[in-house]
């Protein structure tokens, strides 16, 4: 079956009409997260709950023995496939193949995951266990941030677009490495080496040629079984899987960008609201509206809301003040604001850090939701402010 007649693309291109292009993607979300909202907080609420954490009556992998572990350990590691492939394509023919055109993005990306991180320590404090979301609100949502800013339409230059697209991906990076690093608590040697070894097949299969679908995906799943049961999270699996994908185009064809083309859809129409449907559903009876003033919902909100704003909108300012790199062409000083504080929304890889964060303490995962859901709402509405009635290009005073 053709890729134009698959279902998941006609789903996409549906929903785009109906939501306007590349807002459609960001506007889902927002649904979803109010659909799970509602559900958990509703006399469906147990359903819910047991929908996704409720044992299943079988499952092929002892391991995966919820909806909810599926979801976040099998479809995500496919969610993080895709994130691999764009990362691998960028650095390789797109804007970060460039020293120079990299300098900037991956200069914002790396303040707006420090500060961030320093502002949740600052008010969650270093004490165990709430020193562990520190990562929490270093991430951004690319669906949702170019959703947001696709709303706009021309009033917001293609640089910045383009610009906010780039951090967003170096960002990604920078959150599969502390999940790989941060969040692995011990790791069984035995099923670390199979992992190693598929990798290793991997990289020989593209060193050598063997450029087949049914391959790499064979060794792919076999390289996720192992990291599954290696005690590092599944979805690592997932961007080390496709960065051993061959992106040299062979016949006119390009394996890289054709997975890219094909899986995209289901992960921006399939995988990210179901995840964001089973993760971002908080029940507010045992935290309240008050819970938001607690250390770690206030620290996640804060640092996605002024974190992020501040450490990118900062970085850009002192590199383009000090000659290490220009802003983006034909982008105002407060449109740069508006995309920075835009970046602020967390969303999908920060609520999957949250649950990494406090695997044994439920109710600091629903904290840390409560959190990500404000920041990002905030984020979103004053980054759309911003952006709406920000004015032309014009020169701060010298």
């Amino acid at each position: 079956m053709s890729l134009q007649r698959h279902w998941a693309n006609r789903l996409a291109r549906t929903i785009s009409k109906m939501f306007g292009g590349e807002a459609a993607g960001g506007i889902l979300l927002i649904v979803v997260a109010i659909a799970a909202m509602l559900a958990a907080n509703s006399p469906l609420q147990h359903t819910y709950h047991d929908l996704f954490h409720d044992r299943l009556a079988w499952t092929p992998i002892p391991k995966l023995d919820t909806l909810h572990l599926w979801i976040n350990d099998g479809l995500m590691a496919v969610f993080f496939f895709v994130v691999g492939l764009e990362i691998k394509r960028e650095v390789l023919d797109g804007e970060l193949s460039d020293a120079k055109r990299r300098r900037l993005p991956v200069l914002a990306a790396a303040a707006g995951m420090m500060v961030p991180a320093l502002v949740y320590l600052t008010i969650a404090g270093t004490g165990q266990p709430m020193q562990r979301g520190w990562a929490i609100p270093a991430a951004t949502d690319i669906a949702f941030a170019v959703g947001v800013l696709a709303l706009l339409g021309k009033r917001v230059p293609a640089s910045l677009r383009l610009f906010l697209l780039t951090v967003a991906i170096v960002d990604d990076l920078g959150a599969v490495a502390i999940i790989a690093v941060f969040y692995t608590a011990g790791i069984k040697l035995a099923w670390g080496l199979g992992g190693l070894g598929f990798l290793a097949t991997l990289i020989a299969a593209n060193r050598f040629g063997f450029h087949r679908y049914w391959l790499f995906l064979v060794l792919g799943i076999g390289m996720w079984f192992c990291v599954l049961y290696s005690g590092i999270h599944a979805t690592v699996a997932g961007v080390l899987a496709a960065f051993c994908v061959p992106l040299t185009v062979t016949r006119g064809d390009s394996m890289l960008l054709r997975l890219e083309h094909a899986l995209v859809p289901w992960n921006s129409f399939v995988i990210v609201p179901l995840f964001g449907f089973a993760n971002a559903g908080v029940a507010l009876a045992g935290i309240g509206f008050d819970g938001l003033f607690d250390p770690i919902p206030l620290g996640v909100l804060l640092g996605l809301f002024i974190g992020k704003q501040v450490g990118i909108f900062a970085a850009i300012f002192a590199s383009d003040r000090i000659g290490f790199a220009p802003r983006p062409e034909g982008a105002s000083w407060a449109q740069l604001w508006g995309m920075a504080v835009l970046c602020g929304i967390g969303f999908t890889m920060s609520l999957f850090i949250g649950a990494l964060a406090f695997p044994r303490y439920p109710l600091l995962i629903e904290e840390a939701k409560l959190g990500v859901l404000a920041g990002s709402l905030l984020s979103s509405v004053l980054g759309y402010a911003v952006l709406r009635f920000a004015s032309r290009p014009a020169k701060l005073p010298a």
